[in-house]
């Protein structure tokens, strides 16, 4: 022990404190002051286009009923939807921070898994965002007098909540995919439609499985992303139940189906053809989640699909508008 205790002080090697491995827990790290760049970041922007896209989908579904057209209740729904994205986006980086699956990510390092914010201010600011998207989405109700979608907005936020939040969040439970697709596709879709003009024609349907499929899309490729740290820390994504191979695949056809769809829309809306440039995005996206070499490479793949979404939607909102 003397010898021991003598080596240490020969090298002035001293040995780290131990730290938890829960940032809840551990003291906040001084590499500087959060700037307004960090609190960007953790909102996430590349994926706001997600929730963008089901909203201008939906208005446009709507414009092809007839000649009105809501701008004042398209934008509150384009508000309530990048609110929750954004809310989703901060709510997420208190979770996963604090269970520490987000220790040893690949991607943009997050507030609270770095140490840098206290994980409570964190969460304050994802549930400000919650707070502030059922205030425009309580407008939109007592504007449109559907009483009922008030429990379709607050499932929205608890869904949002949940997905990596509470004790058994479903996105630890290969289930993400599922709500992704019911609530950035289906519920924004054609809830944007529903509140216009209080109809729910088929294009509205056909653009809302596609917006759905582009969401799920990039989950995939962030669980592709991160599959191996999520194995680690059990978070049992679908992309680390079925594997890489397969993950690939779903990919693939998540991103291809929508085009599909846009073929048969084309039949009826003959604009509808130019949603097919958005391959120019989609293409290289599936191209790199098939041979990508290092993770980082998807987070490319994960903003290519996101941009595929939107001048998809951009598209079809010309094709039923015009």
């Amino acid at each position: 022990m003397a010898a021991s205790s003598q080596r240490k002080k020969k090298s002035g090697r001293r040995t780290p404190p131990r730290t938890s491995g829960n940032p809840a827990k551990r003291p906040v790290v001084e590499a500087g002051p959060v700037t307004i760049g960090d609190w960007i970041g953790a909102a996430r922007l590349r994926t706001l286009p997600l929730a963008i896209a089901p909203v201008v989908i939906g208005t446009g579904a709507a414009r092809s009923t007839g000649p009105e057209f809501h701008w004042v209740i398209a934008l509150a729904c384009l508000a309530v939807a990048v609110l929750l994205q954004i809310g989703v986006n901060f709510t997420n980086d208190y979770s996963d921070g604090i269970r520490g699956t987000d220790a040893h990510r690949v991607g943009p390092a997050r507030l609270t898994a770095s140490g840098r914010v206290k994980p409570r201010t964190v969460l304050v600011i994802g549930l400000v965002f919650f707070a502030l998207a059922a205030v425009v989405g309580v407008a939109i109700v007592v504007r449109t007098e559907q009483w009922w979608m008030l429990a379709v907005g607050a499932a929205c936020i608890v869904a949002a909540w949940f997905y990596t939040g509470g004790k058994r969040p479903y996105g630890y439970y290969g289930l993400g995919e599922v709500f992704v697709f019911v609530f950035f596709g289906l519920v924004a879709t054609l809830g944007t439609t529903w509140v216009q003009v209080f109809l729910l024609p088929q294009q509205a349907w056909l653009g809302a499985i596609a917006a759905g499929l582009f969401a799920c899309a990039v989950l995939l490729a962030n669980n592709l992303r991160d599959i191996d740290q999520d194995r680690e820390v059990g978070k049992r994504t679908l992309t680390v139940l079925i594997g890489r191979r397969a993950t690939q695949v779903l990919f693939t056809l998540f991103v291809l189906v929508p085009f599909g769809i846009a073929v048969f829309l084309a039949l009826l809306f003959p604009i509808a053809w130019l949603a097919l440039l958005a391959l120019l995005a989609g293409l290289p996206a599936i191209v790199i989640v098939w041979t990508y070499r290092q993770p980082r490479e998807l987070v490319i793949a994960l903003a290519l699909t996101s941009l595929t979404s939107l001048l998809y939607a951009g598209a079809l909102f010309w094709a039923f508008a015009g």
